[in-house]
């Protein structure tokens, strides 16, 4: 038999075997290839795995069990796994965050993705947004590293259960489904997969353990996730990984594509602002460890102006906005001055880190902004940890 023939007979025996185990077919969607990653763990013995998202990937949930899946498959393969998730944020954070997280750590070879619930729950983007933050973070590191293979999941809440449910798409996923297609991004549709084994009695959503899957939902995420890997690396070894092509024209002229932080500490304080960790001790509500320790810019009351040059078409900031969360006044040249509120849902017990955006449409170029802090009806406080400038 010759490697063509025994290539797609392994290709059917994975199709047959993915089928007993009981998933749709349509929830396992490889597009493209995945000739660096296995280049990298067959022939190198050596590659680094990233995972980013947001609490879902930053827990000891689907993660460890895909790591371990592939120290078992590869045993003789040196492994770095990075571990990029971080609680609460969305995709519109990743695309600013994802220099400092991933790209520093040197070339990825298999890159694990997942914003969906995030962009729904936490940020409440629109389509727009959503576009924005994932197509930024795509392009950022195929621009970076264009031969790293990508896999992003789609996680679920009983928001969005209910509407795939009814036959609808919920918004992160379409907007993110969008992006995919257009880049050739293979996708794991847990949500989808796990709506249809519920309505089939397979599963139930107690079982899967909610948002935040328990054991049994982080096991049939991982299991989705073997099967679209061996797939992926069934037939023939390759012998060279060539680069995932990049579309020149992307699908949102503003995406976050060149999206970085901006330390404030390389802002020029005035009056009333301070680059130094607050006293947290005093503060009510709940606070993050990996938040503590670190200086920040910070204000309570209604400081002076800050003012300061930036180049890029975007800026926005990543803060934490606590029970005392204020607002800041902001002007971009001489746009018209805006305010944008700091507080969340999520900030009454908790200080929580979010992105606001001032601006994502402003023409290419260097920028002035003014920034002013300004109290609301929850408090007067600001609390600055980056810029993020795109």
């Amino acid at each position: 038999m010759n490697a063509r023939f025994l290539a797609y007979t392994k290709v059917i025996f994975l199709l047959h075997f993915s089928c007993l185990k009981g998933f749709e077919k349509e929830n396992i969607t490889i597009r493209g290839f995945f000739d660096h990653s296995r280049l990298a763990m067959e022939t190198n013995n050596a590659a680094t795995v990233a995972f980013m998202g947001g609490s879902i990937t930053e827990m000891d949930g689907y993660r460890p069990m895909v790591m371990n899946f592939l120290k078992e498959k590869y045993p003789q393969t040196e492994f770095t796994f990075i571990n990029a998730g971080i609680s609460s944020t969305c995709s519109t954070t990743g695309a600013f965050r994802l220099p400092r997280d991933v790209i520093s750590k040197g070339p990825i070879d298999l890159f694990f993705l997942e914003f969906a619930v995030n962009d729904d729950q936490d940020a409440a983007h629109s389509r727009d947004a959503c576009i924005r933050g994932m197509e930024g973070i795509i392009r950022q590191l195929r621009t970076k590293f264009p031969q790293t293979d990508i896999v992003v999941t789609y996680f679920v809440n009983p928001k969005m259960l209910a509407e795939l449910d009814k036959g609808r798409k919920p918004l992160s996923m379409s907007s993110h489904e969008q992006v995919l297609e257009k880049y050739q991004i293979s996708r794991i549709h847990l949500a989808r997969e796990l709506s249809t084994q519920i309505k089939k009695g397979k599963f139930t959503w107690g079982q899967f353990g909610g948002t935040h899957p328990k054991t049994p939902g982080n096991r049939l995420c991982a299991d989705m996730h073997e099967h679209l890997l061996n797939l992926a690396w069934s037939g023939p070894s390759p012998t060279v990984a060539k680069p995932h092509p990049l579309p020149s024209s992307p699908l949102s002229p503003f995406n976050y594509e060149f999206g970085r932080f901006l330390s404030p500490k390389k802002v020029k304080l005035t009056d009333g602002w301070k680059y130094s960790e607050p006293n947290w001790t005093n503060l009510k509500g709940s606070k993050r460890k990996r938040y503590l320790n670190a200086p920040l810019l910070h204000t309570d009351f209604e400081a002076a102006p800050l003012q300061f040059k930036f180049k890029g078409r975007a800026i926005g900031a990543f803060v934490l906005a606590g029970p005392d969360a204020g607002k800041i006044k902001f002007q971009i040249d001489d746009r018209p001055p805006k305010e944008a509120e700091l507080y969340h849902n999520y900030s009454r017990n908790l200080h929580y880190p979010r992105t606001v955006m001032f601006a994502h449409d402003l023409e290419p170029g260097t920028h002035t902004i003014t920034i002013h802090a300004k109290p609301s009806s929850h408090g007067n406080a600001v609390r600055i940890m980056e810029f993020c400038i795109n």
